[in-house]
């Protein structure tokens, strides 16, 4: 606290343009007084998100990661703008469908068959 200021200082909240897509971001504290940069105006289901990327809101409005399994059905929870941004990779959020994707490509690498050769002679289309 300054010498000139007669009030303590709030953590502030506010949004900001996201450095990759230029998209709006929430930018929210944490419960453990950090930063967290949020979807702004979404809030999904909580059982419909990994328990680790569930920002749940308080009351004082700060964030924190709810990791209860299985949430209340009606819980509601924020994500991470990095999820939704347009401009950054999406992270892998369950490793062994990365996994199983990764082998479905090679198997479809595999299994496809060569292309038939083309014809001696090109019929007369006339």
């Amino acid at each position: 606290m300054g010498a000139l200021e007669k009030t303590p200082r709030r953590l502030g909240s506010g949004q900001l343009r996201c450095p990759y897509c230029g998209l709006p971001q929430d930018r929210v504290a944490t419960l453990e007084y950090d930063w967290v940069m949020l979807e702004p105006d979404m809030a999904p289901l909580a059982h419909t998100v990994p328990a680790e990327h569930r920002w749940i809101e308080l009351s004082d409005g700060r964030v924190t990661v709810y990791g209860v399994c299985p949430p209340d059905q009606f819980q509601r929870c924020r994500i991470e703008h990095r999820l939704a941004c347009p401009a950054q990779p999406l992270p892998d959020l369950w490793p062994w469908l990365t996994a199983l994707r990764g082998e479905n490509a090679r198997q479809t690498e595999r299994d496809e068959p060569e292309p038939p050769p083309p014809p001696a002679q090109w019929p007369d289309a006339g």
